[in-house]
């Protein structure tokens, strides 16, 4: 099968809807389909430095859009609609999977010109109803345009689902590389008697860095066995700033801010955890980042929030605490340190949730469903 995979987000730039982007599409070329992938690329240098050359074409540049305590790296290139038009005429997809269907604008544009089959990916979550309530409207048409629809978690499907409640959603989880993380070992210099607690993710204000930084400052007041390891990219705010020169001076080596790292090095940030924490405040649709502690074997400690708990199942196979309350994060981390017995049952529990995960798992479910779609276009209808 011929097929296009269009992400709406720049592909220089990290983030979860590309990882899921790329390592979908790899898992699908080892199926035996042919798969393009279709995204804004902010220079050609990015291009070779993300490992996407082959059975990948840019679309634009982008340009940061700031929402929900996160930013979003998207074209508004109006230009790329004849563009867009000449490459669907001449590709002849038998298959287009979208991601973020409905965001600015390039998948906009691939769905407006695209006469194949039309599948898309809803990722996002937001505590608040605002962005397809005041948009629904005027992205009905299309919307309609979709065969099939999925939905990462069941959050995902009902932050979209009541503003188009005519169709149908299949929830289909995000995946990861279970191998490449269950097999990584950890940095020799990590494993030097201290507890490292570990964040990834992005510095953005929704992900709760401030939270964890917090957390660790109540941490050190009660013990000097902690280190915090921060990896991922971004510049701290100013209130970060802050927390961070306060654990700097309460000793040294008790912060590590590794920042951006290579795709061989992140697993080994995982492999060195002995408690991995992702303190977000909302938004969250899923959480990869979870999924990929949890094959690494790190016990998980996660905010309380929609999306999270669709990996995270309290006591079986993480704790989760409320957002926003660093005394609550601090005493979690604390319990898994002091408590031996339960972080090895939690991360048991958490490495079969992540092998339930892989993407061979889920790539043949996602190819079951572009089969459904396919047969209930031919049929002239939308899946259900």
């Amino acid at each position: 099968m011929k097929i296009a995979m269009v992400s709406p987000y720049d592909f220089g730039w990290p983030g979860g809807v590309n990882a899921h982007v790329t390592q979908l599409s790899a898992e699908l070329r080892q199926r035996g389909h042919e798969v393009t992938v279709i995204a804004p690329q902010t220079s050609a240098g990015d291009e070779r430095r993300c490992g996407h050359s082959d059975g990948f074409i840019p679309m634009g540049r982008s340009v940061p859009l700031s929402a929900g305590g996160s930013t979003a790296r998207v074209t508004l290139s109006w230009w790329l609609w004849p563009r867009i038009r000449q490459l669907m005429a001449r590709e002849q997809f038998d298959l287009v999977h979208v991601h973020e269907p409905l965001a600015p604008i390039l998948p906009l544009m691939i769905l407006q010109h695209s006469r194949a089959v039309n599948v898309g990916t809803f990722h996002a979550f937001s505590d608040k109803q605002q962005l397809y309530r005041w948009s629904r409207f005027a992205l009905r048409s299309w919307h309609s345009r979709l065969h099939g629809r999925i939905a990462v978690s069941e959050a995902a499907r009902t932050f979209v689902a009541p503003h188009f409640p005519q169709r149908a959603y299949r929830v289909i989880p995000n995946g990861i590389d279970y191998q490449r993380f269950a097999g990584a070992m950890p940095f020799p210099e990590l494993r030097d008697g201290k507890k490292n607690v570990l964040f990834v993710g992005r510095k953005d204000e929704r992900k709760g860095l401030r939270y964890l930084l917090e957390a660790c400052l109540l941490l050190l007041e009660r013990r000097r066995d902690v280190r915090l390891i921060v990896v991922g990219p971004g510049e701290p705010d100013r209130m970060c700033s802050s927390l961070i020169s306060a654990i700097n001076d309460s000793g040294r080596d008790l912060l590590r801010l590794a920042g951006s790292v290579s795709d061989d090095d992140l697993p080994r940030y995982y492999a060195s955890a002995d408690v991995f924490c992702s303190p977000a405040t909302g938004g969250e649709s899923f959480g990869i980042v979870l999924l990929e502690a949890m094959a690494a074997g790190a016990p998980v400690v996660a905010s309380d929030i929609d999306g999270y708990r669709d990996v995270v199942t309290g006591q079986m196979n993480g704790l989760l605490v409320s957002p926003r309350e660093p005394s609550a994060i601090a005493d979690a981390i604390a319990r898994l340190i002091d408590n031996p017995d339960l972080a090895k049952r939690l991360s048991g529990g958490g490495k079969q949730v992540a092998h339930d995960h892989r993407w061979q798992h889920v790539a043949a479910e996602v190819e079951d469903y572009y089969q459904y779609c396919i047969e209930e276009a031919n049929h002239g209808g939308n899946a259900r």
